[in-house]
């Protein structure tokens, strides 16, 4: 079985920097033609000109005649100006404002501590300009159990901030739960989105403790209970406009993900659009696979679709067991197993 597919973007991905940066972006060059990076790097992304600074720095990482083309974003902090927002638009190379509650994942201490206190006319000021948000959508108070800060996220944070400001656009990036995809489902279209990855599609959280604690299936937010599994599945293969491809791949060297506190992100640029395809399949849904890997996200972001294909064709490979480098490996999502689906050129 073939497809052939309008080549996909990845509305959510982690490059990193340095030889990291180098080592990951050809993975990600190869299957897509643009994708939102994320800016939470040490220092974070807060301003234009450090983002045309990454920017230029994913551009000479990029393999010789790669046409894949980063979309930049800031990193949202309590101190950001309207001002910044005004600059971000006039670059035209940044798309989007990521919000990470402080703390609430891999270099997110400088994220937001009061969203409707501090970050008000940043917001309005987003709206006048068309700047979606992007919304890690967890909330960091510890006494909220860790599988439940989605769903609180949703009641104390992200439901009165549209009610607030209708017109701002918005992504929930990365959903898990049967909670956010009825949430998304409920607003207004155009305004209110959300990527989905790979490993909230095909796993659940048994899959964090079958034979021992595994590392390489930690991610935040963290993987949920198989309902949720379901839910989210239902979501995106029902053809809804509102869902579209994000990978949150998060490549982290070996010795940082096996360790006594190891970090959170799975690396799935590999592997996604096989992924994506065997859930799709799975579903009787090939139909509308396309639509979620390569319209749903320009849609949104009023963009045009790409124009070039790639091909799934349905043979099996094998995932490496690791990506060696200089300064380490990189384990990738699946790592040595057998997957059925292969993406191509065309």
């Amino acid at each position: 079985m073939e497809l052939t597919l309008t080549r996909p973007d990845d509305w959510h991905l982690h490059l990193r920097d340095n030889e990291l940066l180098e080592a990951v972006v050809p993975h990600s060059a190869s299957h897509f033609g643009r994708a939102i990076v994320m800016p939470n790097l040490k220092p974070p992304v807060t301003t234009t000109a450090a983002a045309l600074a990454y920017r230029e720095s994913i551009l000479k990482a990029l393999p010789p005649n790669s046409n894949f083309t980063p979309l930049m974003t800031l990193y949202l902090t309590d101190s950001t100006s309207p001002d910044e927002i005004k600059l971000a638009r006039r670059s035209g190379v940044i798309y989007a404002v990521k919000l990470y509650p402080a703390g609430a994942t891999t270099n997110s201490q400088d994220g937001v501590t009061d969203l409707f206190g501090k970050c008000l006319p940043v917001l309005e000021e987003m709206v006048e300009q068309n700047m979606p948000l992007l919304v890690h959508g967890e909330v960091t108070d510890p006494n909220v159990d860790v599988f439940d800060r989605e769903k609180v996220f949703i009641e104390t944070v992200l439901r009165p901030l549209i009610k607030r400001l209708p017109r701002l656009k918005v992504v929930m990036e990365h959903i898990t739960t049967m909670d956010a995809a009825k949430f998304v489902e409920s607003c207004d279209d155009g305004f209110v989105a959300a990527t989905v990855t790979p490993q909230h599609l095909v796993l659940n959280r048994n899959a964090l403790f079958q034979g021992g604690l595994q590392p390489h299936s930690y991610c935040l937010p963290v993987l949920k209970r198989e309902t949720h599994r379901q839910a989210i599945v239902s979501a995106v293969t029902s053809g809804s406009k509102k869902f579209f491809l994000g990978t949150d791949s998060a490549p982290h060297e070996r010795k940082k993900k096996e360790c006594p506190c190891g970090c959170a992100g799975i690396y799935n640029a590999p592997v996604a659009l096989s992924l994506y395809a065997k859930i799709f399949e799975e579903a009787g849904a090939l139909d509308k696979l396309e639509a979620f890997t390569s319209f749903n996200g320009p849609d949104f972001y009023g963009l045009p679709r790409n124009t070039s294909h790639i091909k799934l064709t349905k043979t099996s490979w094998k995932v490496p067991e690791a990506f060696s480098f200089s300064f380490g490996d990189i384990v990738p999502m699946f790592a040595g197993e057998t997957l059925e689906w292969q993406s191509s050129c065309v």
